[in-house]
């Protein structure tokens, strides 16, 4: 069967976790009908699937993580739904945008306006191994603290280094300084001590 097209018929109640066992279907169309319910787990077996479009409905719950399984896939749209929790960003899913996702409020991940908790990260897929790759999109708090530090550092160095070179300017710095100094004492006496 090359697809099947179940578009703008008014079908209700839940999807059936039979279409998961048409393997071979090449394109899945539900959109705009009155289905509720969650995305069966077993369209993680629609493994030949190239275009699956689950748009407006009513569906709710969260993507199947195990749909990252399906390699053929090209086209996927869940906009305007009830879904909420990560959007998946692995395999094949990482090539679709935000329009794939729009209307669906409670959606959060790196395409969303909304991120993610660490509570609501997607749940490992049995396709993963055990050790799942470092994130790269996290920062490095080690390599971010030492940059940092070496950056003041050089600028500290580097100010000193002129102000001991230049006189002009060393001069200029000390008056500046002696202008602040006089600044914080006027300030103090004026509006602190005197009210």
């Amino acid at each position: 069967m090359a697809g099947l097209d179940l578009s703008s018929n008014e079908l209700s109640g839940e999807i059936p976790r039979e279409i998961g066992q048409l393997q071979n279907i090449r394109a899945l169309n539900l959109s705009n009908n009155l289905i509720s319910g969650a995305i069966p787990e077993s369209f993680s077996n629609l493994k030949m699937t190239d275009s699956l479009d689950l748009s407006h409905k009513r569906l709710s719950g969260h993507i199947p993580p195990q749909l990252t399984g399906l390699n053929f896939l090209s086209n996927f749209n869940v906009s305007y739904n009830n879904l909420s929790g990560p959007t998946p960003d692995k395999e094949q899913f990482a090539t679709f945008d935000k329009s794939s996702y729009r209307g669906n409020h409670d959606l959060c991940g790196s395409l969303m306006r909304k991120k993610c908790s660490s509570a609501l990260k997607p749940l490992a897929t049995p396709t993963e191994g055990a050790e799942e790759e470092e994130d790269d999109s996290m920062i490095d708090m080690v390599a971010l603290k030492w940059s940092f530090g070496a950056s003041f550092v050089t600028v500290i160095l580097g100010l000193f280094a002129v102000l001991w070179i230049n006189s002009y300017w060393r001069r200029r710095w000390f008056y500046f300084i002696d202008e602040c100094i006089d600044t914080c004492y006027y300030w103090l006496f004026k509006y602190a001590f005197y009210r």
